[in-house]
């Protein structure tokens, strides 16, 4: 039954693929690199301008202003269950995942002016283990699926950004990990790794909406000693999976991701991943103008490959658009951090606060060391779960706030 719903849900992809192809002439097609620029099928340059879906399908802590310590999604998952019970949470993954991005999100993005969406993803929606609502790698798929068709009605492109590897590539939260970039000391992970994105690229290799597979996210943190190996075997993973999505897909463009939090792309000079190749760079709380860039787009130069700024933002208004134009101004192409958060204005859309939430970060930021102490921290049931049911219905796109000027900073029409 899992086989069949994906075999159809491949069949579809095809079928939309190439009727959007035979029905567009050469306006749709594959955007591909060309020296440090994209190329669209009609020769034009292409300049992304986006955002990313973050907190999506992998949540982090700080977007639900919980305490630093349940900041990754598994402890996010880990400290609901104490307060509601696991029967409660699974129902509240499936809504939260229906709720948090709709097609009316992805229209109002496209309506924005943006033209890329980065999805964040986690590794564990396309393997059998379960992880939010997701169960089976059909589940992924199904879900992939349906948000890149509403990106395709709306005229947006996708980034698939593969945010949590197998064992963890970063090595802290947002990795979803257990404090150590294992993926590059793991081969069955990194065997699992290169599975997944082979998977993904049989699967969407035809279709144009696709922009590029971005392989890790933010690979090694710069705190660990061993650090230089972990780059050195970085590389090799990276070399491996270009060559397996390439010869799978050719039509698609391989995004690599500096080491050390998209920061350092040293390990990757003389490197040789392919000539459909990417790189993207993030940063966070630098000065707001080129200077601040100027390492990224060294490396840029030399490489005569496109660099584009995958994650930055989570700044003011003024920052924001002091920065987006010092990238613009240096061709460098862009996607925020992020999209939709609680109770922020950093970001397109703020999801109002629900009453009672304050009596849950109370409980997750509790000590909580042993049974006994979950049975003291644990207060009102009936208190969490009306809270987290508001949550789900404030997170929804008609019941959100638009920060207009978060929006105008970007230079895009709120």
């Amino acid at each position: 039954k899992i086989a069949m719903r994906r075999y159809i849900w491949k069949i579809i992809c095809i079928v939309l693929a190439v009727a959007l192809s035979s029905g567009c002439g050469n306006k749709v097609g594959f955007i591909k690199v060309n020296g440090t620029s994209l190329i669209t099928p009609d020769g034009e340059e292409f300049f992304i301008r986006g955002t990313n879906l973050g907190n999506w399908l992998n949540p982090e802590g700080y977007m639900f202003r919980f305490p630093n310590s349940v900041n990754s999604a598994y402890r996010i998952n880990d400290g609901l269950c104490e307060m509601v019970g696991p029967g409660y949470v699974r129902d509240f993954w499936t809504t939260f995942v229906e709720n948090y991005v709709t097609e009316k999100d992805i229209e109002y993005i496209a309506k924005t002016g943006t033209n890329t969406l980065r999805i964040p993803f986690h590794y564990k929606m396309f393997t059998s283990d379960r992880y939010l609502c997701f169960e089976e790698p059909a589940d992924g798929y199904e879900l992939m699926d349906k948000v890149v068709g509403w990106c395709r009605n709306h005229g947006l492109k996708v980034i698939l950004d593969m945010h949590v590897c197998p064992a963890g590539q970063s090595g802290d939260n947002i990795d979803d990990s257990y404090g150590y970039p294992w993926l590059f000391v793991d081969q069955k992970a990194q065997d699992l790794f290169v599975d997944i994105w082979a998977g993904l690229a049989e699967h969407y290799r035809n279709d144009p909406t696709i922009l590029g597979y971005d392989f890790m996210n933010e690979p090694i943190a710069h705190y660990f000693e061993d650090k230089d190996m972990l780059n050195a075997n970085c590389v090799e993973l990276y070399k491996r999976v270009c060559g397996v999505v390439s010869e799978i897909d050719p039509n698609h463009i391989l995004i690599i991701g500096g080491v050390q939090w998209n920061g350092n792309f040293a390990p990757f000079e003389g490197v040789d991943f392919g000539e459909n190749v990417m790189y993207t760079c993030h940063i966070y709380g630098c000065y707001p103008a080129k200077g601040s860039i100027g390492h990224f787009l060294k490396f840029r130069d030399s490489v005569g490959k496109p660099m584009f700024m995958g994650e930055t933002g989570e700044n003011t208004d003024q920052w924001v658009h002091d920065f987006r134009v010092a990238m613009e101004e240096s061709g460098m192409g862009w996607t925020f951090w992020t999209y939709k958060k609680l109770d922020n204005e950093r970001g397109f859309l703020n999801i109002a606060r629900p009453e009672g939430w304050d009596s849950i970060i109370e409980y997750l930021g509790s000590d909580r060391s042993t049974y006994a102490d979950i049975r003291d921290a644990r207060k009102d049931q009936a208190l969490y779960r009306n809270a987290l049911d508001s949550y789900l219905k404030n997170c929804l796109f008609e019941n959100c706030k638009v920060n207009e000027g978060y929006i105008s900073a970007l230079g895009l029409n709120p």
